[in-house]
């Protein structure tokens, strides 16, 4: 049997071990979520835009002479370079013109030399008294007229040589030819029927609209570079992403922005260049860019799934050292490395929920699973 010195000591021992069971039941029975530090790293704002690659050169071919077509040289849609023969107008006419200027041309020498004979032996017989004065200065206008006519002459000779260089269409520029618009044997009309027309590829050019406040941090940055937005855009990189997800972004640099913002829309359209020496990028695609908007400088990075809402304010959860839940509001920036920049409203020594946002409430407590975010998130909005 327990003396009676026993029996406090016991019952004692009997409320510790009550205790410790009932802690472990209430722990027990806490929600379960998932932890972490936020990441805190070097980064550059980055902000996206959807735009449409352009040409550099574009030029729609027409003939400067008139003429039924009689050759075309090209495949439809091939690669061209610049002076290859597009095109060939019926030179027959052209030809003969130019064998008339020439024919008039040699008259007209005829006639200049003629000219130059009688106005000499007219000169030397006015100096001796045998002709008047009067009739030296006929002559002397007869051979200023014959001049004036040859003049004219060779002037219609290489008005038709060039007519007939006309008749051979060569292309203007290297790039890619379309398609032949009219065929052989229909009639072409000087400046006005289009042939085909021809775009470059390499560079290539991609035009976006860039709203007003963000067109100011653009410029502020390019200056901070020595350049203005409008002569070079500072160099800023730009990456384009295509629709083919199996091709890698694009990488340019911004080197154009247009000298006044658009009335209408409050935006004003900016360009950026790319080498594209495989013909990848073509003309009239669109694209999603995605542009440097900051200089480096240090944030804080959670994941989306961290992030809530409380009406019209977004929230993160923050775990206290006791597992008491609190809520912190915060201001999102644009989204880096997989992770969302937060603004302000976190200092990146906070602990928070990242999965089990609806196990979590204010002012309660939970049990957090810690873990550690890497540095960049292998998919968009993941927290690995």
């Amino acid at each position: 049997m327990f003396s009676k010195w026993h029996l406090p000591m016991i019952f004692g021992a009997s409320i510790s071990l009550f205790s410790a069971a009932n802690v472990a039941a209430q722990d027990a029975q806490l929600p379960t979520v998932t932890a972490a530090k936020p990441v805190v790293r070097d980064v550059i704002d980055s902000d996206e835009f959807i735009g449409r690659f352009e040409a550099v050169d574009e030029v729609a071919i027409r003939a400067r002479v008139g003429g039924y077509l009689d050759e075309v040289n090209f495949t439809d849609g091939a690669l061209v370079k610049k002076g290859d023969k597009l095109f060939v107008i019926d030179q027959r006419p052209y030809r003969t013109a130019l064998s008339q200027a020439e024919a008039t041309l040699e008259s007209t020498r005829s006639s200049l030399a003629f000219a130059e004979t009688q106005f000499k032996r007219t000169e030397s017989l006015t100096g001796t008294g045998t002709l008047s004065v009067s009739t030296l200065d006929d002559h002397r206008r007869e051979l200023l007229s014959a001049q004036a006519a040859v003049r004219g002459a060779e002037a219609a000779m290489e008005r038709a040589k060039l007519d007939l260089d006309y008749t051979t269409i060569t292309a203007p520029l290297s790039g890619r030819v379309d398609r032949r618009l009219i065929s052989t044997g229909n009639l072409v009309q000087a400046d006005q029927t289009v042939l085909t027309t021809i775009v470059s590829l390499d560079p290539i050019d991609f035009y976006f609209d860039v709203d007003e406040r963000r067109l100011l941090s653009y410029a502020r940055v390019a200056r901070q570079r020595g350049s203005a937005l409008q002569e070079g855009g500072g160099s800023l990189e730009v990456m384009v992403t295509i629709a083919d997800a199996n091709e890698a972004p694009f990488k340019g640099k911004l080197d154009f922005a247009e000298n006044r913002l658009d009335q209408a829309s409050g935006t004003m359209r900016v360009r950026a260049r790319f080498d594209n020496p495989d013909y990848i990028l073509q003309p009239g695609l669109f694209g999603r860019a995605e542009l440097e908007g900051s200089n480096t400088y240090k944030a804080v990075l959670i994941p989306d799934e961290a992030i809530g809402a409380d009406q019209n304010e977004r929230i993160v959860y923050e775990v206290r050292e006791d597992g008491t839940v609190a809520t912190k509001p915060v201001r999102l920036g644009p989204k880096l490395h997989g992770y969302r920049v937060i603004r302000s409203g976190m200092t990146g020594d906070e602990t928070i929920v990242v999965n089990g946002l609806m196990r979590a409430r204010p002012g309660t407590k939970v049990k957090p699973e810690i873990i550690e975010l890497p540095p960049e998130a292998k998919a968009a909005g993941s927290a690995q």
